[in-house]
């Protein structure tokens, strides 16, 4: 049975490391991390969570596109795992839009993001995936991504004056 983790929040040291390369997928405690993962992701009602946000400083997020309440707009996707991932190629596209964070509840931000990337990453299988994405699950891939750094949405901002609240998003969104 999948366990809901704690997720840290904006000022814990962890989300600001750069997360370890995972040597061993078929370890049980990754396997069980990548369960625990799915489970509190779709809780939460996020679209991507990264083993770093519920202070596992590992390469491995979820990439869990689906419409709720945080993001009502969401493209359907199957939740994947991407374990070790890697952007390859990305476009010279770069779109501005909303993000928000499960690490940082109540804010969003007018973020610039490649609007296509190519990446690679292993399954939760083991075997090599190599697929590209666009538009918004290229966004959560690039969010997620960036939390194997120790970067947050907020670090990517033009400017301070992209920050609204969760509340006035809802707003935008809703009208």
């Amino acid at each position: 049975m999948p366990e809901l983790l704690p997720i840290i929040q904006l000022g814990n040291s962890v989300l600001r490391q750069k997360a370890s390369v995972i040597e061993n997928i078929h370890d049980d405690r990754i396997q069980k991390l990548i369960e625990n993962l799915m489970a509190t992701v779709a809780k939460a009602n996020g679209v991507g969570i990264a083993a770093p946000q519920v202070a596992e400083s590992k390469r491995l997020f979820i990439v869990a596109s689906r419409p709720n309440p945080r993001y009502p707009n969401a493209p359907e996707m199957e939740p994947t795992a991407m374990i070790n991932p890697t952007i390859v190629a990305n476009s010279t596209e770069i779109v501005k839009d909303w993000e928000g964070c499960l690490s940082i509840p109540g804010i969003r931000g007018l973020v610039p993001r490649y609007q296509a990337v190519e990446v690679e990453y292993t399954d939760q299988n083991g075997r090599l995936q190599k697929q590209e994405f666009t538009d918004f699950v290229a966004r959560i891939f690039q969010h997620e991504h960036d939390h194997l750094d120790g970067i947050v949405f907020l670090d990517r901002l033009e400017t301070n004056l992209d920050i609204i609240t969760d509340q006035e998003y809802q707003k935008l969104v809703v009208h």
